[in-house]
């Protein structure tokens, strides 16, 4: 494949990831009172169709929660991380080492996939999606690398139905996480780019016409928590 010119929004992203690299895991499992988790293996259960071999690529893998989450439930996996941020990768190769996990890690951004058509079995993408500057391109980048019959699963934030819901959350979504992500990594403007790229993403109905526009079929949403977390799956036809 032809190199990819990191735009210069790509390069703010990565810029951000790398600089709250150190603490993420921390701040994630802080500002989410430890449901991330949960949100997780929520999200890895719709795959479980997927063969138990199967080669899964975690795409935008930062430490490779999600990718450990894989494992957890299918052990026998294969999985290949991808991430736009070198840092994130360094603390997900220490994470691994730790664990004896096996997963390959390649520094790549979304929108180009250093990856062959029709490569996996699945693709899944943890609060990530929305930090792709063009999500339609890697909607397409990832169903190019599935397989057919492939699945693949997203898990993001999103806006709740409910208005005094979306009021509480909204609150403490753009108040309050800011500012203790800011007091945990010192990096509090980080964490403002964060929360307001939720802001500015699609909701779960807009979402679901990209994937489609993107050439996924029997795309459904799943959500949780009175709608601000949906997993996104699709299939590649």
């Amino acid at each position: 494949m032809p190199p990819y010119a990191l735009t210069p929004r790509n390069i703010q992203i990565r810029d951000n990831f790398d600089a709250i690299a150190p603490k993420y895991d921390l701040t994630n499992r802080v500002i989410s009172f430890g449901i991330d988790l949960h949100w997780r293996r929520v999200a890895i259960r719709q795959l479980r169709d997927v063969k138990p071999d199967g080669a899964v690529l975690d795409l935008a893998c930062g430490t490779c929660d999600m990718a450990l989450e894989v494992l957890r439930q299918q052990p026998a996996a294969r999985l290949v991380g991808a991430d736009l941020s070198r840092a994130m990768l360094g603390l997900a190769r220490k994470k691994l080492a730790a664990g004896a996990a096996p997963v390959t890690l390649v520094n790549a951004p979304a929108e180009a996939l250093p990856f062959r058509d029709a490569s996996f079995d699945a693709v899944t993408i943890a609060f990530g999606i929305r930090n792709v500057p063009d999500f339609l391109a890697g909607l397409k980048e990832m169903l190019r690398v599935l397989r057919r019959g492939g699945r693949a699963c997203i898990l993001e934030f999103s806006t709740p139905p409910s208005r005094l819901w979306w009021k509480v959350y909204n609150y403490y979504f753009f108040k309050i996480l800011p500012r203790i992500g800011g007091l945990i990594t010192g990096r509090e403007a980080a964490y403002r780019y964060l929360t307001d790229s939720v802001a500015l993403f699609p909701d779960a109905g807009e979402f679901k016409a990209a994937m489609e526009e993107a050439g996924f079929a029997g795309v459904s949403c799943l959500t949780m928590n009175g709608g601000i977390v949906c997993v996104h799956t699709g299939v590649r036809p």
